[in-house]
């Protein structure tokens, strides 16, 4: 996969039935979803920002090559996916650091909400319902 296996870390995240596979390796903040660049991936530039925000927040965007390998779902939850992937990729860079310590991300990507997984899914349709809640119209006569 990659050349050092010293700098290279990973995580994996999911969101809604998106599944991502993120590597950080480090270099110039280029980032590749499935071998594209995200900008020409992505239609939004809302979807970019977004995951990039744990890498904002620890001001790690320069420092990272990203590389991100991502399935199922739309735009949305594969964004959420890979969000999630980078910050569990710079939570396995930063194992070095005690966790109590001042510079250590693990704080500040859990007071931002990162590390914990967003489990919302579609809720499954209800057999004599139209949508999974949406009942029928009533009619009296």
């Amino acid at each position: 996969m990659a050349k050092d296996k010293k700098n290279v870390y990973t995580g994996t995240g999911h969101r809604k039935t998106s599944m991502a596979r993120v590597t950080l390796t480090p270099g110039k903040g280029k980032i590749t979803v499935n071998g594209r660049d995200v900008r020409e991936y992505f239609p939004s530039d809302i979807c970019v920002m977004d995951l990039c925000q744990p890498l904002d927040l620890t001001n790690t965007r320069e420092m990272f090559d990203v590389d991100a390998k991502v399935k199922g779902g739309g735009f949305q939850g594969q964004t959420g996916a890979i969000r999630l992937g980078i910050t569990r990729a710079l939570l396995d860079y930063d194992k070095t650091t005690p966790a109590d310590s001042e510079n250590s991300f693990r704080k500040s990507l859990k007071v931002a909400g990162f590390i914990t997984r967003d489990s919302r899914k579609k809720e499954r349709k209800k057999p004599g319902l139209k949508k999974a809640r949406r009942a029928p119209q009533f009619s009296k006569r």
